[in-house]
């Protein structure tokens, strides 16, 4: 499954049923799961772990350097779960020293083409990046986030599960879950109704969170204010605290 083309550095591990197209180079320190399809010219550096079943396309760039010029050569990874697509000329870091030394990937995503996660970013399950979205370094992105194309999020961001942004946004403070933003800077749109519906969320839990979005937003209350005016349903609902946690745990500030 290793085509003649392709080179497997000898240190590298290769799991079971793996496809290496011609022209990929697969570096040491590196370490590709079972059923995995790594198409050609694609370059695979390590330290890097890669679950199992997951499709890089061609020319894809995973676990280079990072970008940062504080970054001296010193050993960190890259880790990537399961089941992920990362498609054409997608380029994923590790990390730095100055944070965990690892820049982290979870399983089920989709990168779409020229998508870039810089170092020590961390991206939940089941997120899409669409084409040319990019997260700076040390970005966080929740379950079930959506960046259309050519979002730009900065270095220490934080993006709550479920949220959405729209395209060409430009992320500078943190976006909580749920919440749909838009612009440059990007604001609050509203509520990422059509996804909660199509995640299954219960339409208690729905309006729940609506309400919880107009007292946040629409009620000229501080965050402080905000928390203790949701008080009740932060203790009963738990899409409600999870909200309001991300809130009240936010470091840049959240978009207003």
């Amino acid at each position: 499954m290793i085509d003649n083309l392709a080179f497997v550095h000898p240190e590298a591990k290769i799991g079971n049923n793996v496809s290496i197209g011609p022209w990929s180079y697969i570096g040491p320190g590196v370490e590709i799961g079972d059923d995995c399809i790594i198409h050609s010219h694609v370059v695979i550096k390590g330290p890097t772990v890669i679950g199992k079943g997951n499709r890089i396309f061609q020319f894809a760039s995973v676990g280079e350097d990072c970008q940062d010029k504080k970054y001296a050569g010193e050993p960190t990874r890259l880790i990537i779960g399961d089941n992920n697509v990362i498609r054409e000329n997608v380029t994923i870091h590790r990390g730095t020293i100055q944070d965990n030394s690892e820049t982290c990937i979870g399983s089920n995503n989709l990168f779409m083409a020229y998508v870039h996660i810089a170092h020590d970013c961390v991206v939940g399950n089941n997120v899409i990046m669409a084409n040319n979205a990019s997260i700076a370094g040390h970005v966080h992105v929740g379950d079930w986030v959506i960046l259309g194309g050519m979002t730009g999020v900065h270095q220490f961001v934080h993006i709550g599960a479920h949220a959405f942004t729209a395209g060409a946004s430009l992320i500078l403070q943190d976006v909580p879950p749920f919440v749909m933003a838009s612009g440059q800077p990007a604001i609050p749109r509203g509520l990422n109704s059509e996804g909660m519906k199509r995640r299954g969320f219960s339409k208690e839990a729905q309006l729940a969170v609506r309400r919880a979005y107009k007292t946040l937003y629409r009620s000229n209350l501080t965050v402080e204010e905000a928390t203790a005016a949701l008080a009740e349903e932060i203790a009963s609902v738990p899409e409600v605290k999870l909200l309001m946690d991300f809130v009240n745990g936010s470091a840049r500030g959240i978009i207003r």
